[in-house]
């Protein structure tokens, strides 16, 4: 690489840096997609229950969820550079040990670490992204992350149904490792290590443990409930203790010097119900997508590679709206489309949830479109708005706060909704028998399909809600590092001014 040194001067520097951050997060975002397609035939191989099978996916995303805010802050002390690639390797690291996996027990604890890797890597994208553009180019360059994440969702099932059905599910996980290596390489000689001063280098490591203790007890009680038991000490126990860690968590965080979490980001309506938003956004998308790929296979019939084409109308949408949806937050501010989006949404989901025995993939497309709008109109103007809401210096823990109450959606979402689903059909549900089964046993598991489908359609008409009321429409100021405003913001009384500053996402 040495002998490449010269191509990378101080005029390209931040294209090299943008492509590096890119490579990075399509590995990051690939893996939230790429799996689902994969899980009949992990399943059958690795003669996993659909308890693990969800923990396939949570292994990943509760970790990711629960540490994201923990890297976003480690890079903001120790270096983005440095948790940048501390992250990537331990990700590819990891992606080899799942695709060696022998059983399940091994692949929910690889995927787990690999939520760890994630967790260091993804903030750091985002930062240092913000960190190497200059405020004119800050949203060009974001736009390109937000379509690049759009990407890889979108052919992420593509590409993992192809993988299993003529390589192997394993070969999921391989495809990391090249990845990996290019983004090392690029930025090893590209990208300059930033990290935020104003800040000492103080670890919150109580907050830490709190709220990974916390958050673990109440996603286990989700998807272990109904084979323990609703109303079982063990259930009730972990509910319990799950509240108990974030009180405990939240105390401790507005006592401590260097809190893991800045709750005077809380301070503002607006924040919180982006976070909200956010978390809403991927609980319906990762809840919907985990188990239409189970129905799309094991009771429509198709394979693996055939269902994973049938994710594209959602997920092409994606691609092609999301850069766009940014340039609407630009004009009219991100409440309008973050509106729409969930509208159209809440939408898709009650039409999901009006499934029956009848359905063919006819009666799917249009609401697998019309979920495709409506992700697409939220996550953009998300992003790039929460970056702009704050100090260069802070982007790190600003990046981990917004993408922790995503990643916390998606593990509470597949866990809430598989909770929905096995208390009609019954902890014994095995579902590689169902191409065997007799035609009540199918129309139970649509039935549990239909309700699931259901509890994803409230949770977004109450995300609706929360973005009537709580996320404004003004767009925000740009903030730089000694606090003044880079960018002009729309006209809007002086009081909602700083509150929209430091609460957009």
């Amino acid at each position: 690489m040495t002998r490449y040194r010269h191509l990378i001067t101080d005029d390209n520097r931040k294209w090299w840096t943008l492509g590096a951050m890119c490579f990075a997060l399509f590995m990051v975002m690939l893996d939230n997609t790429v799996v689902n397609v994969a899980l009949p035939s992990i399943q059958r191989d690795l003669g996993a229950h659909i308890s693990q099978l969800e923990w396939v996916i949570n292994g990943y995303t509760l970790t990711f969820a629960v540490l994201i805010a923990t890297g976003g802050r480690l890079g903001d002390i120790f270096g983005r550079r440095l948790m940048f690639l501390s992250g990537v390797i331990i990700f590819a690291v990891t992606s080899a040990t799942a695709g060696i996996a022998q059983d399940s027990t091994m692949l929910i604890a690889s995927r787990a670490i690999q939520g760890i890797g994630a967790a260091l890597m993804m903030p750091a994208t985002l930062s240092i992204i913000t960190h190497t553009f200059p405020a004119a180019e800050r949203g060009r360059a974001i736009g390109t992350w937000a379509g690049v994440s759009a990407l890889a969702l979108s052919i992420g099932p593509v590409v993992g149904g192809f993988l299993t059905e003529y390589v192997s599910w394993r070969a999921i996980f391989f495809i990391n490792l090249p990845v990996a290596a290019a983004a090392v390489a690029v930025t090893f000689f590209a990208v300059r290590e930033s990290r935020d001063e104003t800040v000492d280098r103080h670890v919150d490591y109580p907050g830490v443990i709190a709220l990974t203790a916390s958050l673990t007890a109440i996603v286990l009680a989700l998807i272990e409930g109904n084979s323990w038991g609703w109303g079982s000490l063990n259930v009730i126990g972990l509910l319990v203790g799950g509240a108990i860690g974030l009180a405990i968590f939240v105390a401790i965080e507005l006592r401590v010097s260097s809190p893991m979490v800045e709750f005077a980001l809380f301070k503002t309506r607006q924040f919180i119900g982006s976070n909200l938003v956010a978390f809403i956004i991927t609980f319906a998308m990762m809840g919907t997508f985990f188990f239409m790929a189970i129905y799309m296979q094991d009771i429509l019939g198709y394979g693996a590679l055939e269902a994973g084409i049938r994710f594209l109308p959602t997920t092409m949408v994606i691609a092609v709206v999301a850069p766009i949806s940014g340039r609407l937050a630009d004009r009219l501010g991100p409440a309008t489309p973050m509106s729409a989006g969930l509208a159209v949404l809440g939408v898709s989901m009650f039409m999901f949830a009006g499934i029956d025995t009848s359905t063919t993939y006819s009666g799917l497309l249009v609401p697998f479109i019309l979920m495709g709008f409506g992700i697409a109109l939220v996550m953009s103007p998300m992003s790039t708005a929460a970056m702009n809401a704050v100090s260069v210096q802070k982007s790190g823990v600003a990046s981990g706060v917004l993408q922790m109450s995503r990643m916390i959606g998606a593990s509470v979402g597949v866990a809430a909704t598989g909770a929905i689903f096995q208390s009609q059909l019954g902890s014994g549900f095995d579902p590689a028998q169902l191409a065997a089964a007799p035609e009540q046993a199918r129309a139970t598991f649509i039935d549990a399909l239909s309700s699931a489908m259901l509890l994803a359609a409230i949770v977004v008409v109450a995300g609706l809600v929360v973005s009537l009321t709580l996320v404004r429409g003004a767009r925000a100021k740009r903030v730089d590092t000694h606090g003044a405003a880079e960018e002009s913001a729309a006209a809007v009384p002086e009081a909602t001014v700083a509150e929209d500053v430091a609460a957009a996402a």
